[in-house]
């Protein structure tokens, strides 16, 4: 899997924009297959204009429980950003994935100029609920 910092270096090596898109697509065909009985309500992501699913499973001991997540899209584009997501977040424990600015990040990447509003409030989704799901882990730890 790519890591968040080599995501960010090959961002700033791509100069155009259609060469950015292409790279977040790549990214998107690196996703973990998402099984078929995941696609389902539960994991739905909610405020998105494509059809998102992620399914969050944790581990670790219960006060330092990590997240672990696949996903999938069905559009190449969300794919792509759930792949940058998922460098960020997954694998982390859930304190740092409260303290982690994926906006900032998403801004950074100059995604925000690039993307649709309608992509843009579906990352913020997908952060949402990610974030969501940490806040559940420390719950029940």
């Amino acid at each position: 899997m790519t890591t968040i910092d080599e995501i960010i270096d090959n961002f700033a090596l791509l100069e155009e924009w259609d060469d950015r898109y292409r790279y977040l697509i790549e990214l998107g065909r690196t996703l973990e297959p998402l099984p078929d009985a995941a696609r389902n309500d539960i994991n739905k992501v909610q405020g998105c204009a494509s059809q998102v699913w992620v399914s969050t499973n944790v581990r670790g001991s219960e006060k330092e429980p990590m997240l672990h997540f696949i996903g999938d899209s069905d559009a190449h584009i969300v794919r792509g950003l759930i792949a940058v997501l998922f460098a960020l977040y997954s694998g982390k424990p859930a304190r740092d994935i409260l303290s982690s600015d994926a906006i900032a990040l998403f801004e950074k990447l100059g995604l925000r100029e690039h993307l649709t509003p309608q992509r843009s409030n579906g990352f913020r989704s997908m952060v949402n609920r990610i974030q969501r799901d940490a806040k559940a882990a420390l719950a029940t730890a």
